[in-house]
C-alpha cells in the first residue's frame, strides 16, 4: 500500500465532505459505508476499492472524475 497516495486520498474525501457539510456518518448513510471506515479512509488508514470510491462519489454528490483529478494534482 502506498502509505502516501492513501493519505492524499483522505485528506480528498474530508475536504469534499466538510465543502458539503456533512459529518462522517451521514456521509456514511449515503455511502452505505461504516462511519469508522470514513474515518479510516480519510485518515489514509484503508486501501480503498474502485467500488467504494463510487460509493462514496454518489454519497458526496460528485464525480469519480471529480476525485481522481483533486488526487492528481496533489500526488504527484
Amino acid at each position: 500500500m502506498n502509505a502516501e497516495l492513501s493519505q492524499n486520498f483522505g485528506k480528498i474525501i474530508r475536504e469534499l465532505r466538510k465543502e458539503k457539510k456533512l459529518s462522517q456518518e451521514e456521509l456514511g448513510f449515503q455511502s452505505n459505508l461504516h462511519r469508522t471506515y470514513i474515518g479510516m479512509i480519510e485518515r489514509g488508514e484503508k486501501n480503498i476499492t474502485l467500488e467504494n470510491i463510487e460509493k462514496l462519489s454518489k454519497g458526496l454528490d460528485v464525480s469519480m472524475k471529480l476525485i481522481f483529478e483533486k488526487l492528481n494534482k496533489i500526488h504527484q
